[in-house]
């Protein structure tokens, strides 16, 4: 759509400027830039906003004469059955409440409806339900804004999305993001290879992403067809996408990846081989590990001792080996930090007498290693999702440190429970807030499966309400109501309905806190009992017709 400039002595007379400019020039502000088409001097800020007011109106009123265009095809049909009337006017309430849409400060008790979406859709793509024709707009709009929203919406919107994000290109990104949109054809065929080499960057990563889901070593053999002939950050992009399905037989391709000239490129191939316990890097980092870390039995008790890398030769370097530490780091921790993390897990019990992961995590460390190298090992039961090792460093819940045995930070604590089961995450939260409370829980509590395990909603309704009765501040622990809001079962909404009223105030308790408080447990009591209508609107899953 183009705008035409009303005609000024100072302006270019009826030129015709494109919408796109328009908007351009308003965001940067006729102070940064006056293009030609506007008078110099005080009159621009005035002749703009007149200028996209009228391009504002035509582009809302009709367009202007033309050749008809070819009539687009039909969308495909989609097969699901369609969602139920009182589902229909759910999505239509949440999708209504869009972000910015409230005021700030304090929420009141009403539910946070865009934060519910999520939910929404998950149980509607469960339920196997199509999205109505007239929510694709609003429902396209949020996955637009949203990322986190893209998978969940785009797999509900199903056929018609892909068609509408044809006419409009705002909506393109589905075009790269919904499920099916670019199934990869059949091994070995011409359209395969000319899409790859003919394709936008992100058609080629959705066909290689695709590729690798299904045939592992078919997008590798494709990838390898271009890679020397591809940019830096392309190649980066690629090889990122070779996580998904990683197997022995990408270690070729990946060791020579190794020699690549971008620094970024060879240490993501080094940490792909590294989660290969039996590659040939894995077994060089392995070496050069051991050659650092021993037992000492001559001390009154086997102790562990460390003898950093005195320096990171080209060797260590090609290998992934990072040689300039960030700020604050010492060279030779640096280089540590990185060799145990990236030598297999396994071979660690060898080198150590035979000991299992707890009882070398129990091994006291001498000279104030213990946090670098308890911290190394930690991203390496990461790393290479090792469930042992990942036990063994985060111990007990109980225990009296709530940084663990061998973690050294919440942070890494989460990280070690997002290698375990759902259940055992679970339960392990669950005991850690009983002996910690929940001031720290809150990185815990976000690796955990949604709804909440029934053990683990009761830990944090019961942490909830001794904060309330020791008159703590409640904002202190807004985090962990939010989360409260989208992940406790529902099934607790009638256990919580005693916390809503305002508790009673002493001398001890912060001013205003019980009116908070009574706020946010009536705020969760309703958001429990909304996702509960929601569930009960969409109904049971279907039976399915395969069962394994």
């Amino acid at each position: 759509m183009r705008a035409t400039v009303r005609d000024t002595p100072s302006a270019v007379p009826r030129e015709e400027v494109p919408w796109e400019e328009v908007m351009t020039v308003a965001l940067l502000g006729t102070d940064r830039r006056t293009p030609p088409w506007l008078p110099p001097g005080r009159e621009a800020p005035g002749a703009l906003l007149d200028l996209a007011a009228v391009a504002t109106v035509r582009r809302r009123a009709g367009l202007r004469p033309a050749p008809a265009a070819a009539r687009p095809e039909p969308s495909a049909k989609d097969t699901r059955p369609p969602l139920p009337p009182a589902a229909a006017r759910r999505l239509a309430m949440l999708l209504a409440n869009r972000p910015g849409t409230g005021g700030g400060g304090r929420r009141g008790t009403a539910p946070d409806l865009m934060e519910l979406l999520p939910q929404w859709l998950s149980l509607a793509n469960e339920r196997g339900f199509a999205a109505p024709p007239e929510a694709l707009p609003a429902l396209l709009d949020a996955a637009r804004g949203r990322t986190d929203l893209r998978p969940a919406a785009l797999a509900f919107a199903g056929p018609r999305a892909l068609w509408l994000a044809r006419l409009n290109r705002d909506w393109r990104f589905a075009l790269r993001s919904a499920p099916g949109a670019a199934e990869p054809p059949p091994d070995g065929t011409d359209h395969t290879r000319r899409l790859w080499q003919e394709g936008l960057f992100a058609e080629r990563v959705s066909l290689l992403t695709r590729l690798r889901a299904q045939r592992p070593a078919t997008a590798r053999e494709l990838l390898a067809t271009t890679w020397t002939t591809e940019r830096a950050e392309d190649r980066l992009m690629f090889l990122d996408s070779l996580r998904a399905g990683l197997e022995t037989a990408d270690e070729p391709f990946l060791e020579e990846a190794l020699s690549d000239r971008s620094r970024n490129v060879r240490a993501t191939a080094a940490e792909l081989l590294s989660a290969l316990p039996d590659s040939a890097l894995a077994g060089r980092m392995a070496a050069r590990a051991a050659a650092c870390v021993a037992v000492d039995r001559t001390r009154g008790e086997p102790t562990i001792v460390v003898e950093a890398p005195h320096q990171c030769d080209a060797d260590m370097e090609r290998d992934g080996v990072v040689p300039t530490p960030p700020g604050g780091r010492g060279e030779r921790s640096w280089w540590l930090g990185q060799l145990v993390e990236a030598a297999p897990l396994g071979s660690w019990e060898a080198r150590l007498g035979g000991r299992t992961p707890k009882e070398i995590v129990a091994l006291p460390v001498a000279d104030d290693w213990r946090g670098e190298l308890h911290a190394a090992w930690c991203r390496a039961a990461v790393r290479q999702r090792d469930t042992g090792w990942s036990r063994a460093l985060l111990g007990p819940p109980s225990a009296p440190d709530a940084g663990g045995p061998g973690a050294v930070s919440l942070a890494e604590r989460a990280k070690l429970l997002s290698t375990l089961g759902a259940a055992e995450r679970a339960d392990w939260v669950a005991g850690f807030i009983a002996a910690h409370g929940l001031s720290e829980a809150f990185q815990l509590l976000g690796v955990c499966a949604t709804p909440w395990a029934a053990g683990l909603g009761r830990a944090v309704v019961d942490a909830l309400n001794i904060a309330r009765d020791a008159g703590s501040y409640p904002w202190s622990f807004s985090g962990v109501m939010g989360l409260a809001e989208r992940c406790l079962d529902p099934v607790e909404a009638a256990r919580l309905e005693a916390l809503t009223a305002i508790p009673d105030e002493t001398e001890d308790t912060s001013p205003g806190a019980g009116g908070y408080w009574a706020e946010a447990f009536q705020r969760l009591t309703t958001t429990l009992r909304l996702r509960a209508a929601m569930r009960e609107e969409l109904g049971a899953v279907p039976p399915n017709p395969h069962p394994a």
